[in-house]
């Protein structure tokens, strides 16, 4: 073999070494799933797997996010196998409890195993499944995996002034404050104002389901029926608690995030898991004004043991897959993994494994709480998890919100039909006594309804709203402007009738202002405040497609304490499902 020919077999041999690295390093790279531009969530993108590989999916709620994230690259570099021999490849993705549950009954989410918050969910997801095939969507029970306890997280100097942490302190404490016309003021701290509280909505997020229901128990006791909950005692405290709920959500770590940006002004205590409490003093400490602390309710809490349900009733699981997931169940439970769990804020299973920093009181929380110690309430079934929903929506503060629709000549084709439906979806959302009106914008803003009760109106604005037409060009600041005017003019009305409300502007946008008679710096100045309110009007900007003005609209957000989305024609549904949570 001459010189040349041994050369050129060796550049053949390193560009397939070459190509073989890269398929390699993109194999690996794509297993921890894809991040969803509308809610920041992992989703689930089953990736191309070479042969002899067993690939499980894994939906997972995301309190446990960074514990399971580090597992499963652990487990992925083990290279276990299945009995017959094939590698076991595990992606997992983070969600929320209530939006995968729906997403698998409505086809959307095919995992292989399922891991919700509670078992609560588990419960509903087999009832719903059952009466569609006469049997659970998993054959085994669903076995725990770590324990993330319910409470409140409070600034640490509000959570003394109540006693913490030698003084129980309830959901009858928070209560009883939140109903205080003195508010701080019969604490001796009147300069803290009225008491302000934020949680997650028990439809969407396993925090809320949790939260609401153990200050169900904290009223009414643990031995309910259905028809316990709907009861006046439970009712009236409930709406005193909700009528000083100043933030909703679709994720704990947002409540967090808008505590930490906007500081103890904004938010007083938010209910959340104990892990998200303790991140945030580890990981974002030198961004708080005070330390957050963790509070046991002194009733009791619903210790949270996130099951793990290997999906192999469904038709999209393979034996092969079952078999893999229950090894990674195994794997998950295992000692050296549940001692891992301490590191990423979360608590093991087994008491005997002694808790270590983070999990501490330099951190915010009580390692010696357990549930043998801090009484463990029961998981809500289906009926009670229902009946807490139900009234819920019927005692949460309302809320008036003005749909601004960019129906520019940008928006038009895909965009601009897409805009319609998903708007249509959200008008129907509504609870029918939340006030909505629709605006939208071109050359000039137009109001096509003004916000009306959504039961009276929504079958004439749905139809008003589905014949829109994109055309002209884009007043984005002039209409903002408005909007807020508007809004602002509607919650004075409403403070002078003693009438208690949340107010809302979502706005969709698909480009830059390109009208010009009002400027960036004069909306800023003169239509939105200087500092967010924790009962002021919030915008929650949609940044629809690539030439959205994305840092302008999230300053929108930032100064009135909203949130921030960017979507495509494909996550705009998913988007205004998140803002639904948050009104």
């Amino acid at each position: 073999m001459d010189r040349t020919r041994i050369i050129f077999i060796g550049i053949i041999g390193v560009a397939f070494l070459l190509i073989a690295c890269i398929v390699g390093f993109q194999f690996v790279s794509n297993l921890g799933g894809n991040n969803d531009v509308a809610t920041g969530e992992l989703t689930e993108q089953p990736t191309a797997l070479p042969r002899d590989t067993v690939l499980v999916t894994l939906s997972s709620s995301n309190t446990k996010q960074n514990w399971l994230n580090a597992v499963v690259e652990k487990f992925n570099a083990a290279n276990v196998t299945t009995a017959d021999g094939n590698r076991i490849v595990v992606q997992v993705s983070h969600v929320t409890s209530g939006d995968s549950m729906e997403a698998i009954l409505d086809g959307r989410s095919q995992p292989t195993a399922w891991s919700p918050g509670d078992q609560s969910w588990v419960d509903q997801v087999n009832d719903q499944w059952k009466s569609r095939t006469n049997k659970p969507l998993a054959s085994e029970a669903c076995l725990p995996t770590v324990y993330a306890p319910l409470g409140f997280a409070m600034w640490q100097p509000m959570a003394e002034t109540l006693g913490w942490p030698n003084k129980p302190i309830g959901w009858d404490t928070i209560v009883a404050l939140a109903a205080d016309p003195e508010g701080w003021g019969s604490y001796g701290r009147p300069e803290w104002g009225q008491f302000r509280f934020g949680h997650t909505h028990p439809a969407y997020a396993n925090s809320g389901l949790l939260s609401m229901t153990s200050f169900v128990y904290g009223i009414a006791g643990q031995d309910l029926t259905p028809a316990d909950i709907y009861s006046d005692e439970v009712q009236t405290a409930l709406r005193d608690l909700e009528q000083h709920t100043s933030k909703y959500g679709r994720q704990s770590p947002a409540l967090l995030d808008l505590m930490a940006r906007e500081g103890p002004s904004y938010l007083h205590a938010a209910a959340v898991p104990e892990a998200d409490v303790v991140r945030f003093n580890v990981e974002r400490g030198s961004e708080l004004s005070f330390p957050l602390v963790f509070i046991f309710p002194s009733g009791g809490t619903i210790w949270a043991d996130h099951p793990y349900c290997v999906l192999d009733n469904a038709d999209w699981v393979s034996p092969e897959q079952a078999e893999a997931a229950t090894i990674f169940l195994d794997y998950l439970r295992a000692p050296e993994q549940q001692e891992m769990a301490i590191d990423n804020y979360l608590r093991p299973l087994d008491a005997s494994i002694p808790l270590h920093a983070p999990m501490d009181m330099s951190n915010g929380t009580d390692p010696n709480a357990s549930p043998q110690t801090i009484p463990a309430l029961p998981s809500p079934n289906t009926e009670i998890s229902n009946a807490v929903i139900d009234i819920f929506n019927l005692n949460k503060r309302k809320a008036t919100i003005l749909v601004v629709l960019d129906t520019s000549g940008s928006m038009s084709g895909e965009r601009i039909k897409t805009a319609r439906d998903a708007t249509i979806d959200f008008l129907r959302r509504l609870d029918p006594n939340d006030r909505v009106g629709v605006m939208i914008f071109s050359d000039e803003a137009t109001m096509l309804a003004e916000p009306t009760r959504t039961g009276d109106i929504v079958e004439s604005l749905t139809q008003r709203v589905g014949g829109l037409v994109a055309n002209g060009n884009t007043a984005l600041y002039e209409s903002v402007c408005e909007a807020t005017k508007t809004i602002n003019q509607i919650q004075q009305e409403d403070l002078q009738n003693n009438e208690s409300r949340l107010y809302g502007i979502v706005l969709l946008s698909d480009g830059e202002d390109t009208v010009g008679r009002v400027t960036e710096n004069q909306m800023f100045a003169t239509c939105l405040p200087a500092n967010a309110e924790a009962d002021g009007v919030k915008i929650y900007p949609i940044a629809f497609g690539e030439e959205a003005d994305v840092a302008v609209l999230t300053r929108m957000a930032n100064v009135t304490a909203g949130r921030m989305f960017t979507a495509d024609p494909t996550s705009i549904s998913n988007v205004y499902i998140s803002i639904s949570a948050e009104q």
